[in-house]
């Protein structure tokens, strides 16, 4: 058994870390809310990606994605806090769900839940949540610059004197990313330790390590963390679309569009959704007998400057990332029973993360089991670190390897150990870890709770 870390304390003397437990899992997915949908869909090797819906994708290259159907976060704030919906932009509509999913999950009454009977002090409550560019509302945004059109051309003026003035003055409030949080923290009551990340895909990941921290060091008791993004709009498919990552030639066939690590692989799909758990130090988990899918044990990060070059393919230091987790942890590449990748189904993309895999696992790299999530929902961007998070923690708690969807042969120099059928095993410990394509990575090892 590895030692338990040790941190230092304000005066300097190391001290015992506490142990981090997750107790609560939040997800919102296109399989539906809650972790069983998207789990069940793992299990079964089932895709949820489809035409998009949302607005008319009809002419753009890509008009598939992994949506949310029928989602509102109305269903998840106090009756008291719905207006405020009204000023929520989707990825924080996914937040907000999330949260309250994550605290339900957990048994955690929190002021959102019942503020006459709160069962966390909202002092040592923190939230780390890691958000993305939350693109404009096209509709709205328009309707207001159009008054501002004189004489067919947009006027600077008009739009400074009359213009501005046909958008809600609380607009701007619905497209900061740290708003994530902001909502999550005055629904819940959450006074303690807050963060924004934005590191892109990485930012689930680099939010629960510092939340993990937090908890560590006696800072916190709980905190929910976690991502959630969507970039299902048409500004943010164009990104995607210009950027080369998206597949446009499936379009007949969605299921079957996102594949990742696979021979056939040729582009990512966009998906839109989050997951936020509840980290829980373990001696307060203990004593309120509550359910543990597993301990946070280690936690790393890295950066590739040259992500920079958004067209060149790489992982971010994904291998570095894993490697200070993996020590973190205290374990070595012979301990890990299962991998959670990133697998976002570009060509450069995969081989460069097979091969931060390879780089710091050896050669377990390519037969340790393997699990990637994207084929069945698509491309969750800042929303993908907490819901890989949430699929491990499963995974460990169920002792089960998940399926992973749309793949069947590894592309070359993607050679990996995904599984095409869900199985039993028997895992002790579990490594995660994502990159973004400006260079961030981030990654964390789970390990089967034992008393």
């Amino acid at each position: 058994m590895p030692e338990r870390p040790s941190i230092r304390s304000g005066r300097g003397e190391p001290v015992e870390a506490r142990r981090v437990v997750i107790t609560g899992l939040g997800v919102v997915s296109p399989a539906g809310p809650g972790i069983e949908p998207l789990w069940q869909a793992a299990l079964q090797a089932r895709g949820t990606i489809r035409r998009i819906g949302l607005f008319d994708a009809a002419k753009f290259p890509c008009s598939i994605a992994g949506q949310l159907d029928d989602f509102s976060a109305r269903n998840y704030v106090p009756r008291d806090y719905r207006k405020a919906v009204k000023v929520m932009a989707r990825d924080i509509e996914i937040a907000v769900a999330a949260a309250d999913l994550a605290f339900r999950d957990a048994g955690i009454v929190t002021r959102g839940i019942d503020p006459a009977k709160p069962q966390v002090d909202s002092k040592r409550l923190g939230c780390n949540i890691g958000a993305g560019l939350i693109c404009s509302d096209l509709d709205e945004l328009g309707a207001a610059v159009n008054t501002a059109v004189v004489s067919g051309r947009f006027d600077l003026k008009a739009w400074g004197s009359t213009g501005m003035t046909n958008l809600t003055p609380l607009w701007l409030l619905k497209y900061l990313p740290n708003m994530l949080s902001c909502h999550v923290t005055i629904i819940h009551g959450a006074e303690g330790p807050s963060n924004t990340i934005t590191c892109g895909d990485a930012s689930g990941y680099l939010a629960a390590g510092e939340a993990a921290r937090t908890i560590q060091r006696g800072a916190a008791d709980v905190a929910i963390a976690g991502g959630a993004e969507s970039k299902l709009n048409p500004m943010g498919l164009l990104r995607q679309h210009l950027l080369r990552r998206l597949c446009t030639t499936r379009n007949d066939s969605p299921a079957d569009a996102c594949r990742p690590f696979d021979e056939g692989h040729d582009g990512t799909v966009v998906g839109e959704g989050g997951g936020l758990l509840v980290l829980e130090g373990l001696d307060r988990a203990k004593a309120r007998g509550a359910r543990v899918y597993g301990e946070l044990v280690g936690f790393g990060a890295a950066c590739d400057p040259a992500g920079i070059d958004v067209l060149r393919p790489t992982a971010g230091r994904l291998d570095l990332a894993v490697s200070r987790a993996m020590a973190d942890a205290g374990i070595s590449a012979g301990d890990v029973g299962l991998i959670v990748t990133h697998g976002t189904g570009v060509p450069g993309e995969d081989l460069a993360e097979a091969a931060a895999w390879r780089q710091a696992l050896g050669a377990a790299g390519r037969t340790v089991p393997a699990f990637a999530a994207t084929g069945a929902i698509g491309q969750l961007f800042a929303g993908a670190g907490g819901v890989q998070l949430a699929l491990a923690a499963m995974a460990l708690h169920s002792q089960t390897i998940p399926a992973t969807v749309n793949f069947r042969r590894p592309a070359d120099g993607c050679r990996m150990s995904f599984a095409t059928e869900s199985r039993k095993a028997d895992l002790n410990y579990v490594v995660s870890g994502a990159f973004a394509v400006g260079g961030q990575s981030g990654a964390c090892v789970l390990k089967r709770y034992e008393n």
